[in-house]
């Protein structure tokens, strides 16, 4: 962050912001921890979780079931997003406890779910917003809202085409934890839906992923990437290349790379994949890099580097026409 923030061999400062498929706290909450890492103040102006883009939808709906993440973190996201009636599976439990027939809740769970009639409420979308905590009892509740007539928990759809539309905040299948193998995600837990809706109804499970490798995350991070080059750095433009560093090529890497070929990019963008994370070192990467390098801080230097030598090149270039000119005079 140092050499980003002008310590480099250029005194040059490289606005930059932070894009994670990680979820299930406010950005604001990331953004503290981060800080307390980096010892270093980051905002939340420069900072994408995976369900940042939701945000936008929250004037679309009305009754939202949230799953994922800790105890209700991710309730008080969603309303912090403006989500107006947001309920959650331990709600679900709490007003009939046979639901989920293995899953019971604790003391505190049941402290922190809210008390409805459920056979009254009209459940419009459902939001996965971070990891589910309990894959048995969450895709159960998940199964009867999405088998529902329009989203009335204890009714069942005789076409399985009137429950309400479902919405991940990402899609990867694993991730990079302290294990020494990488372990299921979100993706792994659509999937099995997935397969589970197919199964049940005989009919394919229409969903919406955001997060990474979704081309509407990276339209979102570009106009965050301007809003805050304006805001903090008085460039009221879009940067010519962005350079994007990730370490899982299947997100990452391959989001970069779709969208930097799609019409929606205003610029280049640059994946560079580091040896650290998910990728293993000694595998060929399922989507390949622009460029590979050990660590982030060599992809901080490889980037300024990069652009250095444009530079040099683009004022060669010029000196050369200026000199072809002055000759034919």
């Amino acid at each position: 962050m140092k050499v980003l923030n002008g310590q480099n061999d250029y005194g040059v400062k490289v606005p930059y912001i932070f894009v994670t498929n990680g979820g299930g706290k406010t950005e604001h909450e990331r953004c503290l921890d981060l800080s307390r890492q980096l010892e270093m103040e980051i905002s939340p102006g420069q900072f994408i979780c995976g369900h940042t883009p939701m945000r936008e939808m929250a004037q679309k709906y009305g009754t939202v079931l949230v799953v994922g993440g800790e105890g209700d973190k991710c309730r008080a996201v969603a309303e912090g997003y403006g989500f107006k009636d947001v309920v959650t599976p331990g709600d679900i439990i709490k007003d009939n406890k046979d639901t989920t027939p293995f899953r019971k809740l604790t003391e505190d769970e049941t402290n922190h779910s809210r008390a409805r009639n459920f056979g009254e409420a009209e459940i419009e979308a459902i939001f996965v917003f971070a990891d589910s905590r309990d894959w048995a009892g969450d895709q159960q509740i998940i199964l009867d809202v999405l088998m529902s007539t329009k989203g009335r928990l204890g009714t069942r759809s005789q076409t399985f085409d009137e429950g309400p539309p479902i919405y991940f905040s990402h899609n990867d299948i694993v991730w990079s934890t302290s294990h020494q193998l990488t372990r299921l995600g979100m993706g792994a837990l659509r999937a099995s839906l997935e397969a589970m809706y197919k199964a049940m109804t005989g009919k394919e499970l229409i969903s919406t992923a955001f997060g990474k490798p979704q081309i509407g995350t990276f339209q979102f991070a570009t106009r965050l990437l301007k809003q805050w080059r304006k805001d903090t750095h008085g460039i009221n433009a879009p940067p010519r290349t962005v350079y994007f560093v990730g370490d899982t090529p299947e997100s990452d890497i391959r989001g970069t790379n779709e969208f930097n070929a799609s019409e929606f990019a205003e610029n280049q963008w640059y994946s560079i994949l580091v040896r650290t994370g998910v990728f293993q070192e000694g595998t060929k990467p399922a989507f390949q890099p622009d460029a590979t390098v050990d660590n982030v801080l060599d992809a901080v230097k490889y980037g300024i580097q990069r652009e250095v030598e444009k530079n040099i090149k683009t004022k060669v270039q010029q000196l050369s026409e200026q000199a072809e000119a002055i000759a034919e005079e």
